[in-house]
Order: structure tokens, then C-alpha cells, then sequence
């Protein structure tokens, strides 16, 4: 971007003016399980003053966030008389930054009200009432006068209430209602009841509300498409108002300009055009102004990026995802963009800024932008710092007629709304099946709306062979798919080691698709999972993968970052090298010697009961006579791998079993453990590890200071555990192993 629009856009956005808020006073965050750091920089007085709207900037405009009044009420009632209160705009009622935190059932709707000033209309003008996101059904009253409804919880909206004004108060009422999975509508990972993957439900406003009055005959959109191999950039701008007369203008600062009229694509030269990607995001400032008669009737200040992306031959001749002709491998994360304070709605637009940032010192180049559609704030910060983006189209259960076509009206929106971000190199139609129908027809129709991007029919399970893209999941290594002639393979999902941070957690018990001790533990899978993704660019061929995921989404720990973003859990510099395919630093597998041996070969016979035994059931002496005896491992017959040697299927166990530890000098012993689900294990009656979640196979566990202190070598030790069950199959086996590390040769 060049200094001169930088500085404009600066300047624009600091004279912006923030909606004045009588009941400041009244508001505090509701107490919420976790807030981010962010959260202490909200007030009514600064709900995200920022402009909304970064790739079509006027300068006069007014911001409507602040304090609102809000009332909960049946579905079919009437306009409240009385509020319940005040809820602060933009953040979701469900939220803990709206200040309210409360649940909307599929039987109720919320209403807002609030007040606002006419701003000076001189010449004609009109005034625009914006909504950058509403979820769902909207319907706007200016002054008792219905001036306008929206469906669609992802995409703006924009509404002329000029001739529903007074001259100096006006009543703003917005009535919402939202069925979230109730309803068939386009809603990502919303729910009335989280769990698991499945998150908190956003109702009514979540992105910024402000009022812009433009001319009569004004600049209402922009369509900016980078032609790299013509040197030009290609802008079409639609126009409000009275066409007759009309001169378009379009200066891209630094390059060149070019003029022609509304509704005609303008091909502005680029030449020796500078090419954005993530290593130099590279931003050109364009001014498009109208004109009649040589008097300027509107302007608008914007920016684009000089990019190319496509399907070509990589150097070694297999199909690849092409940036700017060359093949680029691309890693990435799964980004789910929820906040534990604001939901949907980060506290800051710093926040905002910070999870793009934190993505590109761990050296991933991309974000898979996962069932949601951020605000143009998200994706201008991608723009500037250099983050791809892989933009999923938000899922919705699809049952209906009405409801595909309210499906396709908000893809429709998707790709209209943000094709300008050069940031966004691939539009994805559906994910895993959800909701999945007719994506051959999609696949081609967002082709034919933007032919410069790349278009997946689907990420995982349910490809239908047709896109420019082959995606498959595997948790949590990843497997790989070959190229096809004309589709670029990916592997769209992968990873999700789960690590929970004490003190920073949604609540107490949460769960990853493989439990983590510790950041060390972390780390060390985490580059032996990039190992295996940077073989498969190799062979069979994969051009870019996806890793799960950026940061915890409430009870999920699966993130690379807490919830509330206070903590990066796995050593960055170590993270950013594998993600770059660079592996000199990190060190070779260690060596493993069985000291105890688990069931993984031959049955080990273990003492159990299913009854909760009293006190001291851990320690060495306790009489455990009356207890069964088996051969492990134990577990129910049929989990995916588990070799069962004595049936388990009640919701808890508890095993003994008297060990003896050989003589020698062990470097570092741990626990070699397959749990299904969360168990503790005690040696020697000292608590050794608790481990949460889930494994799918043996993995070597370390061990606290105080259990290792307990085992000597040469006599004996009693190994227990308690494992509890609550869904899914179930497994238990432990051991002991010492792991000693290897230094690499010179």
C-alpha cells in the first residue's frame, strides 16, 4: 500500500465519530468463564470505533455501537413497551462483552432500540443505515416505520432510512430473530446446547452498526480483479442514483488510471506490477471517484493486491495450487475465529489483528477460515500482513427448498461481498457433508462469479470430483491424497493435539482429539506430524495442509493458542522452522527401552474392580485379595485398535498391579499409557500423571518429579489406575519405559 493511502486511511478512521452513550455507567462485562486480555480495552464509549469498511472509505460516517436498549420476548409478541435492559452493540446477547450473557431460545426474538442524531444532509444526500452482520432474520423500524428486512447472519446489509427521518431525534428499533440449529439457515458451529465441536449460539447484532451519508448519486460497490499476466487491474463499480452523465475515475496510486463510465469494467495499469503474497504483501492505494461535468459528485479510497492463483504443473510435473506461477506449499491453520468473551465478536480489533499475527510468527502462510465469515476488518489485516485465506461457506442443516435457496443467496453474498481481498485465494462450498447438496452446481456457479480464485466442492469425506481442489481429513496424522490431472490434493484437516493450561481453560473439563502433558510433549508431536505433511508434498503430492486449529473453542483444547489467547503453548521458534520445512533443529526419535512392559505384546496380568475401592487403594500393602484378576489390556471389544484382553464396559475401573523394577540407571523413565478416556495413574502411591481425553494409541507419557523420586530400581512397585469412561469405545493399559535422547551426529 503506498504511504499516501496509508496515511488517508489512517486519517480517516481517527476523525470517525463514535455514537455518544447516555448509560455508560451501566454496563460491565457479565461474568463470563473466560475473558482474553483485549477485554479490558472495551467500553460503550470505544466498541470497536473502528471503520468497517476498509476497501471502500468515506469520510463522513457515524458509529452506532454503544449501549443499546435490548428486551427478550416471544417469537409473535409485539414491540416491548419496557426494555430488560442494556446490552452493548456489537457483541452477541449470549456473550459476556454485551454485558446481558443470556441464552435466545428458538421460540424468542430480541429487540434493540436506541436513538440516534440526522447528521447535516446538504445537496440532496441520503443517509445509509449499515449493518456489517446481524444473525439471523432482521427487521429494521426508523422512527415506527419498517424501513427494511435481512436474512443472513454472515453477509451486510445496507438500508436508505432518508425518507423515514426527523429533523433532529430519531427511534432506531431492530427486531432479530434466530433459530440457530432449530432452523435450517447457514449458522457454522452454533448450537442451543454446545458440545464437543459444536460451540455457543449468536443471536442479533455481532458486527458494527453506522450511519454514511453519500450523495444522491453515489458509489455503491466496487469489484477489483488483479489481471497479473495484462499489468492492469480490472474495476467495475456499480452506482445509486441518477446514471445519466456519469464519469467513472479510477487511480491506483503508484501505478495509473484509467476513466470510463458506471457498469464499465476499467482496466488500470499496473505496470512492472510489485505481486502480493504472504512473504511481501504488497498493497497498491486506489482512489475511485465520480464525476459529472467535471464536478466531483463521490469518492472513495480503497486499496488491492497484484496476485495470481490457479492450478499448474509444479516443478516436478504434478498438479499443484499455483501462486503467482509458482508452486507455493501451503500450511496452514483451521481458524474457528470464536473469542470466550465476545463469541463471534473479538473484544478489539487489535484482537483481531493479534490471531493473524501469532499465525505468521508460527510460519503458517494461510488460514482455512472454518464455517464463519469474519468482519472486512479480519481480512484486511490478512491483506496487510500477508495471510492466505481458504474461506469455507458457513454450513446449515440444507433440509428445504426454501432452505437451499436461502443457502445459495448467502454464497452468492460470500463471494460478492469479499472477492475484493486479495488476501482470499479459494472459496470452499460445503464442509465434511454438512448440509451438503447440489455441489457440483455450486462448485460451478462460484466458479463462474469469481474465475481468479480457486473453488473446493468440499473439504473432507464427501468430495464429488468436480472443483479445482481433492481435500481429506485424517486425525490426528494426516494421510494424503494424490493430484489428479486437473485438481490440486490437499489435506484439508489434521492434528488437533489437545492441551489444556490450567487457569486458562473454558471449563474444567475439556478434551483434544490426543492429549498433550505438557508444551514439550506439544512440540515434540507437533513436528513429528510436519515430518509426515512435508513427506507427503513429496509423495503422493498434497500442495498445502490444514492443522486443527488455532486456538481452544470452549471445552475443545486443541488449539495452538488458549482461548483467551494469554498463552502460545508450543515453542514458536520450533513450531515456525517445521512449518517452513525446516528440520535441522529438531532432534532426532529417542530411544525407548521397556522397563515395564504393557499388554501392547503379551497380556499382563492386572488386579480390578469396578466397585469404587476405599481409601489407599493405590499404595503399596493394600489388600486387594477380594479384587478380580485379568489379563490387559482392558477395555470393550471392538475400539478401533485395541487389542482387549479382559472385556470392560461399565463407566469405571480400577487396576493394581505389583511390578518389579530391574536394576540399572534409567535417564528418564515414563509412562507408556493407552487411555480411552481420562485416567490417573499412581506409582508407588504417588499420582504420576492425570491424562484427559482420549489416545488411539500408546504413547510414552512423562512423569512428575515426585512419582520417579518413588520407583527404585531393583525392588518392587505397585502400579494403579483409575480410567472412567462417559462415551464411545474404551481401553486402559500402562507400563513403563526410560527414554533416552539421541544427539545428532556432525
Amino acid at each position: 500500500m503506498s504511504g499516501r493511502h496509508v496515511l488517508a486511511l489512517t486519517f480517516l478512521l481517527a476523525i470517525s465519530t463514535t455514537a455518544g452513550c447516555s448509560h455508560a455507567a451501566a454496563w460491565k462485562p457479565a461474568d463470563g468463564p473466560l475473558m482474553t486480555p483485549f477485554a479490558k480495552d472495551v467500553s460503550p464509549a470505544n466498541a470497536l470505533p473502528e471503520y468497517p469498511r476498509p476497501q471502500m472509505v468515506r469520510k463522513d460516517w457515524q458509529n452506532l455501537n454503544g449501549l443499546w436498549d435490548y428486551a427478550i420476548v416471544a417469537k409473535d409478541a409485539p414491540r416491548p413497551q419496557e426494555y430488560d435492559g442494556h446490552i452493548l452493540v456489537p457483541f452477541a446477547v449470549e456473550s459476556a462483552l454485551s454485558g446481558v450473557m443470556q441464552k435466545v431460545g428458538p421460540d424468542k426474538c430480541v429487540w434493540y432500540h436506541r436513538t440516534f442524531k440526522t447528521p447535516h444532509l446538504d445537496g440532496g444526500k441520503r443517509l445509509l443505515l449499515h449493518f456489517e452482520g446481524v444473525d439471523w432474520d432482521a427487521t429494521v423500524y426508523v422512527n415506527g416505520e419498517e424501513v427494511g428486512r435481512h436474512r443472513g447472519g454472515y453477509d451486510p446489509f445496507t438500508l436508505d432510512v432518508t425518507d423515514a427521518l426527523r429533523e433532529d431525534a430519531n427511534d432506531l428499533v431492530v427486531r432479530v430473530f434466530d433459530p440457530t440449529d432449530k432452523g435450517d439457515q447457514p449458522r457454522g458451529k452454533q448450537v442451543r446446547k454446545p458440545h464437543g465441536i459444536w460451540y455457543t449460539a449468536v443471536t442479533g447484532i455481532w458486527r458494527t452498526v453506522w450511519l454514511e451519508p453519500v450523495p444522491a448519486t453515489h458509489i455503491r460497490r466496487l469489484v477489483l480483479v488483479p489481471d497479473v499476466d495484462g499489468k492492469s487491474l480490472k474495476v467495475t463499480a456499480e452506482v445509486a442514483g441518477e446514471a445519466e452523465g456519469l464519469r467513472l475515475v479510477a487511480d491506483a496510486q503508484g501505478a495509473g488510471k484509467a476513466a470510463g463510465t458506471p457498469g464499465q469494467t476499467l482496466a488500470v495499469p499496473v505496470p512492472d506490477p510489485k505481486l502480493w503474497s504472504p512473504d511481501d504483501p504488497h498493497l497498491y492505494g486506489l482512489t475511485v471517484t465520480l464525476e459529472r461535468d467535471g464536478k466531483t459528485l463521490d469518492e472513495v479510497e480503497s486499496y488491492f493486491g497484484m496476485r495470481k492463483v490457479e492450478i499448474g504443473k509444479g516443478p516436478d510435473g504434478k498438479t499443484r495450487m499455483l501462486l503467482n506461477g509458482e508452486f507455493v506449499f501451503q500450511v496452514g491453520f483451521l481458524d474457528q475465529g470464536w473469542w470466550p468473551d465476545g463469541l463471534y465478536t473479538a473484544a478489539t480489533d487489535e484482537a483481531l489483528r493479534y490471531d493473524v499475527e501469532v499465525t505468521k510468527r508460527l510460519g503458517f502462510d494461510f488460514a482455512r477460515k472454518h464455517v464463519k465469515i469474519e468482519p472486512h476488518r479480519w481480512y484486511y489485516w490478512c491483506d496487510k500482513l500477508g495471510l492466505m485465506v481458504w474461506q469455507d461457506m458457513p454450513n446449515g442443516n440444507n433440509r428445504t427448498p426454501e432452505a437451499r435457496r436461502e443457502f445459495e443467496r448467502e454464497l452468492r453474498a460470500l463471494v460478492e461481498g469479499y472477492r475484493n481481498h486479495p488476501s482470499i485465494i479459494m472459496w470452499i462450498c460445503f464442509n465434511e457433508g454438512w448440509g451438503q447438496h447440489d455441489a457440483e452446481r455450486y462448485t460451478s456457479l462460484v466458479k463462474e462469479m469469481d474465475p481468479s480464485r480457486l473453488v473446493s466442492n468440499t473439504s473432507g469425506w464427501k468430495d464429488t470430483g468436480v472443483g479445482d481442489i481433492k481435500d481429506v481429513h485424517s486425525y490426528p496424522k494426516p494421510k494424503g491424497t494424490a493430484p489428479e490431472p486437473d485438481r490440486a490434493a490437499v489435506q484439508g484437516e489434521f492434528g488437533g493435539l489437545g492441551l489444556g493450561i490450567p487457569g486458562h481453560t473454558w471449563k474444567k473439563k475439556h478434551w483434544g482429539y490426543r492429549g498433550m502433558a505438557d508444551r514439550h510433549e506439544l512440540t515434540r508431536h507437533y513436528e513429528k506430524l510436519l515430518r509426515t505433511i512435508h513427506q507427503l508434498k513429496d509423495d503422493p503430492g498434497i500442495s498445502g495442509a490444514v492443522y486443527t486449529q488455532t486456538s481452544d473453542c470452549e471445552i475443545e483444547c486443541n488449539g495452538l493458542m488458549t482461548y483467551d489467547r494469554a498463552v502460545i503453548k508450543p515453542d514458536v521458534e520450533r513450531v515456525a522452522a517445521v512449518n517452513r520445512g525446516d528440520f535441522s533443529k529438531v532432534p532426532p526419535p529417542a530411544v525407548v527401552k521397556t522397563v515395564v512392559p504393557t499388554s501392547e505384546k503379551k497380556p499382563q496380568t492386572w488386579r480390578y474392580t469396578t466397585k469404587k475401592p476405599p481409601a489407599g487403594w493405590t499404595r503399596p500393602g493394600f489388600d486387594d485379595s477380594g479384587w478380580n484378576e485379568g489379563p490387559g489390556g482392558f477395555g470393550k471389544k471392538g475400539t478401533p485398535g485395541a487389542a482387549v484382553g479382559t472385556e470392560w464396559t461399565t463407566s469405571d475401573i480400577w487396576l493394581r498391579r505389583e511390578v518389579t523394577v530391574p536394576k540399572g540407571t534409567y535417564h528418564d523413565l515414563h509412562l507408556r499409557i493407552r487411555h480411552d478416556e481420562d485416567a490417573r495413574v499412581f506409582v508407588g502411591g504417588v499420582k504420576a500423571a492425570e491424562c484427559k481425553g482420549y489416545t488411539t494409541e500408546y504413547r510414552n507419557r512423562p512423569m512428575n518429579e515426585k512419582a520417579r523420586s518413588a520407583i527404585k530400581p531393583g525392588a518392587g512397585a505397585v502400579l494403579a489406575i483409575h480410567c472412567r469412561q462417559t462415551r464411545g469405545g474404551q481401553f486402559i493399559d500402562v507400563g513403563l519405559v526410560d527414554v533416552v535422547p539421541q544427539t545428532k551426529k556432525k
